[in-house]
């Protein structure tokens, strides 16, 4: 997974196993994390033995699955292939606190606002809680679903654990009583592939899918506020055919003011920007597009409210785009995007195309079948074999008939 995010003042890239850390401000020296050089996990633990009752042998690829940061943004958290889950405290420098391990391959992390504990969403639909007061301790399991989870968050106030499955739902629970569901945000087609609450507006929940839509939601009532086809809005997809093909939001970030909202695509070159407001029945308005030379890999808004783009693109791997006049302009000649490409490249160069692009949501899609079309099929054919055979039989009997008929009439007289 390639993405883009802050610790403070440090950016964060991660890509295949690798995380990088530059400082934006100062001219200190690059954080590299390799995960393919970590600490391995022990054979004497305790999940010696997997799910389904086999050995448990190391076979991940080590690359970065998920990472989180902390509210103060002194914190961060990452999981990889290799089911690790490293805990790092990045100032006054960066250090490895602890690194610990997870049942199954995560797929979503979230520390708490108290910055306590630290969730972990995996494939299997469980939920876990690890200690950051104990970094040692091992992780208990706070809730389970009935499917992959893909997206997880907390209430601004730490009341509330919200959820995102494949099978399109979006629970929201007590965080310390999860077993006590408040409400279901259903109206999805999709899976429920990002989550994102707003700074400004704390009791409103944005929801991206793989319907190609983006809702806005009451998330403590469960009401639906206002949704949004992305497809629509999309002026390049001007064929019905387009607009019908698979979309899929893959990433919602806000800025750290809640008034701005950036939406990202899979495989769409396009950024779609959003204001928020309380008045009227349209609470999110579309601001404007960004045109990207390709498609992006991540995007995320800085502690200054400036639009950072990770690209797959060797020559020029991030772009900022800055708020200029009501609309948003991409800067080139700004220090920390030179220091942060000088520091960066190097490592970006040396990975493959295939390893930087994201594919998470590939397979995600369900298909449906119309199965009554294809009843209906088979009943007329059945219909019509009947009347085939029936009047093949009626046929045949008349061919008997008129044959006896004849015989009793040319058979002489004893």
């Amino acid at each position: 997974m390639s993405a883009v995010g802050f610790c403070g003042n440090w950016i964060i890239v991660t890509c295949d196993k690798k995380l990088f850390a530059v400082h934006t401000k100062e001219a200190r020296d690059p954080f590299v994390f390799d995960c393919s050089t970590a600490e391995k996990k022990p054979k004497n633990t305790k999940d010696e033995k997997n799910s389904d009752g086999g050995s448990s042998e190391e076979t991940g690829s080590d690359k970065v699955l998920a990472f989180a940061v902390s509210p103060s943004g002194k914190l961060l958290a990452l999981t990889d292939d290799n089911k690790r889950l490293v805990l790092f405290r990045c100032e006054p420098s960066w250090h490895c606190i602890s690194i610990r391990w997870v049942v199954r391959r995560c797929t979503s992390l979230v520390f708490t606002q108290a910055e306590e504990e630290l969730l972990v969403a995996d494939k299997s639909g469980d939920v876990y809680v690890f200690s950051v007061v104990e970094p040692q301790k091992e992780g208990e399991l706070k809730m389970g679903h009935l499917s992959m989870l893909l997206a997880l968050t907390v209430a601004l106030d730490d009341k509330y654990i919200i959820t995102a499955d494949r099978d399109e739902k979006i629970r929201v629970s007590h965080l310390r009583s999860p077993y006590n569901i408040q409400s279901f945000c259903l109206g999805h087609r999709q899976f429920v592939s990002a989550l994102q609450i707003l700074s400004a507006h704390p009791h409103w929940l944005l929801s991206g899918s793989g319907d190609g839509t983006l809702k806005l939601w009451d998330y403590e009532s469960g009401s639906e506020l206002q949704s949004l086809d992305l497809r629509q809005l999309d002026e390049t997809t001007s064929s019905e055919a387009d607009k019908d093909k698979d979309t899929t939001v893959c990433r919602i970030t806000s800025s750290s003011d809640g008034q701005y909202v950036a939406v990202q695509c899979d495989s769409v070159p396009i950024l779609q920007l959003f204001t928020l407001t309380q008045k009227g029945k349209e609470k999110l308005v579309p601001h404007s597009r960004i045109s990207l030379p390709c498609c992006p890999l991540d995007v995320n808004f800085d502690p200054e409210g400036r639009l950072w783009v990770l690209m797959d693109s060797s020559d020029a791997p991030l772009q900022i785009y800055s708020l200029t006049h009501s609309s948003w302009e991409c800067v080139v000649h700004v220090p920390e995007l030179n220091r942060v490409t000088k520091a960066f490249r190097p490592h970006w160069e040396t990975l493959e195309a295939s390893l930087r692009t994201n594919n998470r949501f590939e397979q995600l899609h369900k298909v449906t079948f119309d199965n009554v079309a294809v009843y209906l099929q088979r009943k007329q054919q059945r219909l019509e074999e009947q009347h085939l055979k029936r009047s093949g039989g009626q046929r045949a009997k008349g061919n008997k008939r008129v044959k006896k008929e004849t015989e009793s009439v040319t058979q002489p007289f004893a």
